[in-house]
């Protein structure tokens, strides 16, 4: 009994001293099973966390990077005097500090919403769904006519608890998306009330995704286009927000493709009566 002991300490001690210990494969039975069992789970869960941590710290240094360099670039330059101040200048300067604030408010959003849910669960409010995607849509309205020549929509009235103002950051983020990468004339947006959920949709035909790799979308960081520049507004985290934003509404949020014709399913619970 005292050496699965021993060994669960001497793991403890490990993860003190900010190591990912190997996974503890003892013959033992009863309540110290149990606890081996969940003392693996730990570490696991430790490990797994550690990963994305460090990915995500990856991934930042990368989005960053380019406009650092290009700004003391321009900085070093100008100090130097090996080039002379201009309104050209000056707005392309503007542009990189812009981008990097973007980034960095994109960030804290998706660390809000994946670590502090219930503050916002607090702040849930009755919502008309019908109500709030019209509002989005028509905000969109002049962007969206100018690139689809077929729109329809389709919203019954739904209600469901949720915070409105990271419901529209949801579907904007997602129309944002679509307008980016669309290369078709026509878009569906539709939300259907369920017995127990609402399951709202946005298809359209766009630039190619691999139904393989899909899920890869909601993804810090990723853009399905990889030949976009660093210039561009995306920054490869719209949709990894909007993804944490309806997981905090005890949601879903998927896409179906077949390649080219894609279709995000938003899926979120009615108020019970």
């Amino acid at each position: 009994m005292i050496g699965p002991l021993k060994e669960l300490s001497d793991a403890a001690r490990e993860i003190q001293r900010g190591k990912s210990p190997e996974k503890l494969k003892i013959s033992t039975s009863g309540e110290l099973k149990e606890l081996v069992e969940s003392f693996n789970s730990m570490s696991e869960s430790l490990r797994i966390s550690a990963m994305k941590r460090d990915e995500m710290m990856k991934d930042i240094a990368h989005e960053l990077r380019t406009p650092l360099t290009n700004m003391n670039g321009y900085l070093e330059g100008l100090k130097n005097e090996v080039i002379d101040g201009s309104p050209a200048l000056f707005g392309s300067l503007h542009e990189e500090s812009s981008r990097i604030t973007r980034i960095v408010e994109h960030i804290t959003d998706l660390n809000n919403w994946n670590e502090i849910e219930q503050f916002h669960q607090d702040r849930f409010q009755a919502i008309s769904i019908k109500k709030l995607l019209d509002e989005i849509i028509t905000a969109f309205d002049l962007k969206l006519t100018k690139q689809f020549t077929n729109i329809s929509i389709e919203l019954e009235e739904a209600e469901i608890s949720g915070d409105k103002d990271g419901l529209k950051q949801v579907f904007t983020n997602i129309l944002q998306n679509i307008s980016d990468y669309n290369t078709g004339d026509s878009l569906s947006v539709s939300a259907e009330k369920g017995t127990e959920l609402v399951i709202i949709g946005f298809t359209h035909k766009g630039k190619f995704i691999d139904p393989i790799k899909k899920d890869m979308i909601f993804e810090r960081f990723y853009r399905v286009d990889e030949s976009r520049t660093t210039k561009s507004d995306g920054a490869g985290l719209g949709l990894a927000i909007a993804s944490s934003i309806i997981s905090a509404h005890q949601g879903s949020l998927d896409i179906i493709t077949d390649g080219t014709t894609h279709s995000f399913l938003i899926k979120i619970p009615l108020i019970r009566d």
